[in-house]
C-alpha cells in the first residue's frame, strides 16, 4: 500500500511555509519531516526548545529551511509573535497545523481545577489563538490553510478523558465555524480526528496493560491500531491540491472504530 508521500510527488509543497504547533515530537514531528520531504519549509513551535531544535535540524538535513520557535500556545501574544517571526523570516505563511495538545487519564470526580484548565487551555485555547493569529495574516495575504488535530472521542467521549474530550469536541465546532467565516478570504480550515494510534506515548499513558490494549484493538473493525503515518497521510491528503474544494471537514482516521461505537467484536 502506497503512502501519501509516495502518492504525492516530491516537490508538491515546494517553498511553501508551514507552521506546526506541537512540532517537536510525535505526530507533529512526523508531519514536519514528511512535509519537508515534499519541499516545504518548516516552523516548529512548542514549549520545550530541545525537541524543537532537534526536529528543525532533521528538516535542515533534508535540504529545507527550518525555524524552531518556543511558544506557549495558551498565550495569545506568543501565538501572534510566532506568526510574526515566521513571516519576517520567510516572507510568507501558507499553512498552520494545530498539533499542540496535552492529556492525562483521570476520573472526572478526581480531576482538579488546574488539571482541567491545563488540558483545555492547550487544546482549545491554543488551537484558537494560533489559528486566529495565522488567520489574520492569511486574510490580508491571499489565503492559506489551517489544519487541526482532534480525536474521535470528541464525539463519543472517553472514560478518564473529560477535559481532552470536551476540548476536542469544541475544536471540531471551531474548525467548522472558522471554515465558514474565512472561506471568502481563500482560507481552508479542516481537521483530522484519529482514533487509536499506537505510539510510545500511548503505550505509556493510555494502554500500558496488554489486556486493555487487546480489548481496544478488538473494537477496531480493521483489527489493528493506526500508526503516526496513518494520521500524517490523512493530513497530507487534506492539505493537498486534491482537497482544494474541501473545507470544514473533520476526517476520521480510526479503522472504523467510531462506526462500531466502541462495541467489542464477538
Amino acid at each position: 500500500m502506497s503512502t501519501a508521500t509516495e502518492t504525492f510527488r516530491e516537490g508538491l509543497y515546494n517553498d511553501q511555509v508551514v507552521v506546526i504547533t506541537g512540532g517537536g515530537t510525535g505526530i507533529g514531528r512526523e508531519l514536519a519531516l514528511r512535509l519537508a520531504g515534499l519541499g516545504a519549509h518548516i516552523v516548529v513551535a512548542g514549549r520545550r526548545p530541545e525537541p524543537l531544535e532537534a526536529t528543525a535540524a532533521e528538516v535542515r538535513a533534508l535540504g529545507r529551511r527550518a525555524l524552531a520557535v518556543p511558544t506557549d500556545v495558551r498565550d495569545a501574544a506568543q501565538c501572534e509573535a510566532l506568526i510574526d517571526r515566521t513571516t519576517a523570516e520567510f516572507g510568507r505563511l501558507d499553512a498552520l497545523i494545530c498539533g499542540a495538545a496535552g492529556n492525562f487519564i483521570c476520573p472526572a470526580v478526581s480531576l482538579t481545577p488546574n488539571g482541567w484548565r491545563s488540558v483545555v487551555e492547550i487544546i482549545l485555547n491554543g488551537t484558537f489563538f494560533s489559528a486566529q493569529a495565522a488567520g489574520r495574516y492569511m486574510i490580508d495575504h491571499g489565503g492559506g490553510q489551517i489544519l487541526a488535530l482532534t480525536a474521535t472521542y470528541g464525539w463519543t467521549g472517553g472514560p478518564g478523558n473529560a477535559p481532552s474530550a470536551s476540548a476536542k469536541a469544541a475544536v471540531n465546532t471551531l474548525v467548522q465555524t472558522l471554515a465558514v467565516e474565512w472561506a471568502p478570504a481563500g482560507i481552508r480550515v479542516n481537521a483530522v480526528a484519529p482514533g487509536p494510534v499506537d505510539t510510545e506515548k500511548s503505550r505509556q499513558n493510555l494502554w500500558p496493560d496488554a489486556e486493555i490494549r487487546e480489548r481496544i484493538r478488538r473494537t477496531i473493525p480493521l483489527g489493528r491500531f493506526g500508526g503516526p503515518d496513518t494520521v500524517v497521510d490523512a493530513c497530507l491528503l487534506l492539505m493537498s491540491p486534491a482537497a482544494a474544494f474541501i473545507t470544514g471537514e473533520i476526517l476520521v482516521v480510526d479503522g472504523g472504530q467510531w462506526l462500531n461505537k466502541g462495541l467489542l467484536q464477538m
